[in-house]
């Protein structure tokens, strides 16, 4: 079992969470909360990376005591080329936000927007707008089955590739763009999935408005929440959701 001094042993299983602030995240503590009530021999730590050297981190990861990873959102996209294997979602999308080493092998995988899933049917979201095409997106449309969507991007030409690339059966797709009008209200969620550099556009929003930003990164749907008024829910706002799923994929 887990020791009460949070030791490390030979034997603990060690994880690391990856992200350019890992340090500030409450990610760690909270698994490793999870880790000591359920007398589990392992621990999850904070690993400050900067941008430049996540390929070599991830590299030294196959030959180290570190069993896998979790990486932060703003890394999601940059550590694929790195893995040996990987889900069909990781391929199908281009992100990566869980690691696991076997051997000296890296195998990647996407579990975050399973969480994001989760959370609006915990809402009772039925009707939800998404903003952009970015990795985020392809996750969500592949995976988000049951609910009503409509997409927005700026360029609806792109939009009708990723709809298509992604298999969305009848999209509806709207353009989004600096100059326009645009009401979401009518929607019960909006995720921001965007390269957007502002949603100035945006004249009313969701009551729900989403995106997997952390605190230390810029959110335009954050900002824009706070202006109209709206509620607006953060990666860190799901961090009991997101530890929860990383344990069960963990101890697995």
């Amino acid at each position: 079992m887990m020791n009460n001094d949070n030791q490390i042993s030979n034997q603990t299983k060690l994880f690391g969470y990856i992200g350019e602030h890992a340090g500030v995240s409450r990610f760690s503590a909270v698994l490793n909360k999870k880790f000591k009530e359920n007398s589990d021999d392992a621990m999850m730590i904070p690993m400050n990376i900067r941008e430049d050297d996540l390929h070599f981190t991830l590299s030294n990861m196959k030959k180290s005591h570190v069993n896998g990873a979790v990486v932060s959102n703003e890394y999601v996209t940059q550590c694929v080329d790195i893995l040996d294997s990987s889900s069909g979602l990781v391929q199908k999308t281009g992100m990566c936000d869980i690691i696991f080493k076997e051997g000296e092998t890296l195998r990647g995988d996407v579990f975050t927007t399973r969480v994001l899933l989760e959370k609006l049917k915990d809402l009772g979201v039925s009707k939800i707008a998404v903003i952009g095409i970015l990795a985020h997106a392809k996750a969500f449309a592949l995976m988000g089955c049951g609910f009503h969507v409509s997409y927005f991007y700026d360029s609806l030409e792109e939009l009708m590739e990723f709809c298509n690339k992604m298999d969305v059966q009848n999209a509806d797709v709207n353009r989004i763009a600096k100059g326009m009008e645009v009401d979401l209200s009518g929607f019960d969620a909006v995720l921001n999935f965007s390269d957007l550099d502002n949603l100035d556009m945006v004249t009313h929003l969701a009551h729900y408005n989403l995106d997997m930003k952390n605190s230390k990164e810029y959110s335009v749907l954050k900002a824009r929440s706070h202006q109209l008024q709206e509620q607006y829910i953060s990666y860190d706002d799901l961090i009991e959701e997101l530890t929860k799923q990383a344990y069960r994929l963990i101890k697995g």
